[in-house]
């Protein structure tokens, strides 16, 4: 972080002020994990935190301390536009452009307050007050204890923040297994269990606490799997009507698309999942080794994020989203 910002932060922060903190859209366990730390953190420097999440997070991160208190965008826009518009300071967390936002980009644009934002992912926007923006860092809940220490406020964290922190840290490094995985998050996480956080109950919620349905899921996601060696590639699809049998909630397809990069030989991996009620396919790339899943998201299917992890979209049909992927894998070097 850059010496001029961590000045300009320390100013916005230096006295009481009503502060929206807002994670992207479809928050995973690092949006939640960060905007949650960084809400306990806040509450100790005596501001009036409120995090606005666009919409709702999946039940495996309803435990997160007080996650209870996350007003939902997207159930109660009267009310979050009420609160955005009243509030002296904005934090945006784990996005970096405010389109990933959904609906609230609209309401964010007219926002005159000043904005921090603190995130991972690459081609940073420029509507920031303040930008922490590091690509090298594996997650935004790391920044967060960087942020913190960057404050000089390390007396502040505790076990309550440790925890939001350790829940992001675990999931976007894909429980310490990726590259982005350094030494410095090990040194990290060791002085979060210090601090008393309990890490094998928090991975139990975050990653074995199934439902029999989302099992069931899984399965099928399995069994849809197709695999071209030759390319080095392999996806899965699920349609709107394998969600709808075994009942899909939010978060049940979190993590499927790691299975298909773990076959031997496999360095690029996607699943296709298919949503008729906002008419698009959403896609999750993931990759080994130096092939750029974020560049081909942006390419090719209007997404983006990490170098080994993106996300994308289609708006066409299931089958011509996939014949136009099967096309390009044939025509790129994996």
């Amino acid at each position: 972080m850059k010496e001029e910002d961590i000045i300009l932060a320390k100013k916005l922060l230096a006295t009481p002020k009503k502060i929206a903190i807002i994670p992207h859209r479809s928050p995973d366990g690092d949006a939640m994990g960060s905007t949650l730390a960084l809400y306990h953190f806040l509450l100790k420097l005596k501001h009036q935190p409120v995090v606005i999440s666009p919409n709702d997070f999946p039940d495996f991160l309803a435990w997160l301390p007080s996650s209870e208190t996350v007003l939902i965008y997207e159930n109660d826009k009267e009310n979050c536009t009420k609160v955005l518009n009243d509030s002296e300071l904005v934090f945006t967390l784990d996005f970096n452009a405010l389109h990933r936002t959904g609906e609230m980009e609209h309401v964010l644009n007219k926002l005159t307050v000043p904005m921090i934002m603190i995130d991972h992912h690459q081609k940073p926007s420029t509507y920031a007050t303040v930008t922490y923006s590091d690509t090298s860092i594996g997650s935004t809940c790391e920044m967060i204890y960087n942020f913190i220490l960057y404050l000089d406020k390390k007396e502040l964290l505790d076990k309550t923040i440790a925890t939001c922190i350790y829940t992001g840290i675990t999931t976007d490094s894909g429980s310490f297994r990726f590259p982005s995985t350094t030494s410095k998050t090990h040194r990290i996480v060791a002085e979060l269990i210090d601090l008393g956080i309990h890490n094998s109950e928090i991975h139990n919620q975050l990653f074995d606490d199934n439902s029999y349905n989302r099992l069931q899921l899984l399965g099928r996601a399995l069994q849809n799997m197709k695999v071209f060696p030759k390319f080095k590639t392999s996806y899965t699809t699920l349609a709107q009507t394998e969600l709808d049998e075994f009942h899909y909630q939010k978060g049940d397809t979190e993590g499927i698309v790691n299975y298909g990069l773990s076959i031997k030989g496999i360095h690029f991996a996607a699943i296709f999942i298919e949503h008729r009620d906002e008419n698009i396919i959403k896609i999750s790339f993931r990759s080994q080794g130096n092939f750029d899943v974020n560049q081909f998201a942006r390419e090719h299917f209007n997404g983006g994020g990490h170098i080994n992890a993106a996300g994308g979209k289609s708006h066409e049909s299931m089958k011509a989203t996939l014949n136009k992927f099967e096309d390009l894998i044939s025509k790129i070097s994996i």
